[in-house]
């Protein structure tokens, strides 16, 4: 079948004007050469598509059907063309993004809220995984961003902080320090210890063993859980005591006490980390937003 977009187009046009002189005005082609293009197209289809009179012309009910369909065709076609272009701007596309839980409880569900209303038509996948995980997944190109405790530091990843959150102590409602007007967290230094497990917590475990370490002590771990909501219940149960984000504020957890540490002032960086050398239309789109819709917070040397 010899035939192109040229034929189709020129079909199209015809088949709405039925006037060989103003459709070949619109096509800008003498009415000869439409006749050429038109018989083309019949011989490549195999059969007639428009009947012609010396006042008119008429769809067959070849030419209906073969209409219906060139017009759909041709539709999908420019879909594509547009999807194409709109992608290459970074206005269509789908990005997948990965969050740990002090990135999804804080500031990010406000992030992706608002980036959707600006962008509909740029798809987020989002996943939860580890900090640990997220790094090897950036460098494996399974992940287009990551959230994740602290920078990434390797050559091809940018980083971008995200948010800064306090360290929070967790108690038991019914803990004597829970009633307390002011804890440090030298006070925990005896207390038993929930965290979260090393293989998804070893990145806040990292950092809190420092600032235990710069209070005199190692934390006694008696229980461990590999998720927010387990460690909520076993401390609420009276387990232990444990540190958080201060980003649990923003859930609620009946039988916990959430009290500031007066003694700490390092903060929780979050970071929202990408391979910089592979980013996509999208990506760059989104990582724009992120850095004009949001202020970028000084990092603390201490960090």
């Amino acid at each position: 079948m010899s035939l192109d977009l040229r034929h189709i187009r020129a079909f199209i046009l015809l088949a709405e004007e039925l006037h060989f002189n103003r459709a070949a005005e619109r096509l800008h082609i003498s009415q000869p050469a439409l006749s050429r293009t038109l018989r083309e197209l019949e011989e490549s289809v195999g059969t007639k598509l428009i009947s012609r009179t010396t006042r008119s012309a008429e769809l067959t009910e070849a030419g209906r059907a073969f209409l219906l369909e060139a017009q759909l065709g041709v539709g999908h076609l420019e879909h594509a063309v547009n999807l194409a272009r709109y992608t290459a701007q970074g206005i269509y596309g789908e990005l997948r993004i990965a969050y740990m839980d002090f990135a999804i409880n804080g500031r990010l569900p406000e992030l992706i809220r608002s980036f959707r209303e600006a962008h509909p038509s740029i798809r987020l996948e989002l996943s939860f995984m580890p900090t640990t995980m997220q790094r090897t997944a950036l460098m494996e190109h399974r992940i287009d961003m990551g959230f994740l405790i602290g920078s990434f530091e390797n050559d091809r990843i940018h980083n971008y902080t995200f948010d800064y959150d306090s360290y929070v102590a967790l108690l038991p409602a019914t803990h004597p320090l829970a009633n307390v007007a002011s804890l440090r967290l030298s006070d925990l230094a005896n207390e038993p210890f929930v965290l979260g497990n090393s293989d998804y917590w070893a990145a806040h475990r990292e950092r809190l063993f420092i600032i235990c370490h710069e209070s005199g002590f190692f934390p006694r771990i008696v229980q461990e859980a590999s998720s927010s909501e387990g460690i909520f219940g076993l401390v609420a149960a009276g387990t232990g005591v444990s540190v958080y984000s201060n980003c649990v504020r923003n859930l609620q957890r009946r039988g916990l006490v959430i009290k500031p540490l007066d003694d700490v002032t390092r903060r929780i960086p979050i970071c929202a980390a990408w391979d910089a050398s592979s980013a996509s239309p999208g990506l760059q789109t989104f990582t724009d937003y992120l850095s004009t819709q949001w202020d970028r917070t000084t990092v603390d040397p201490r960090d």
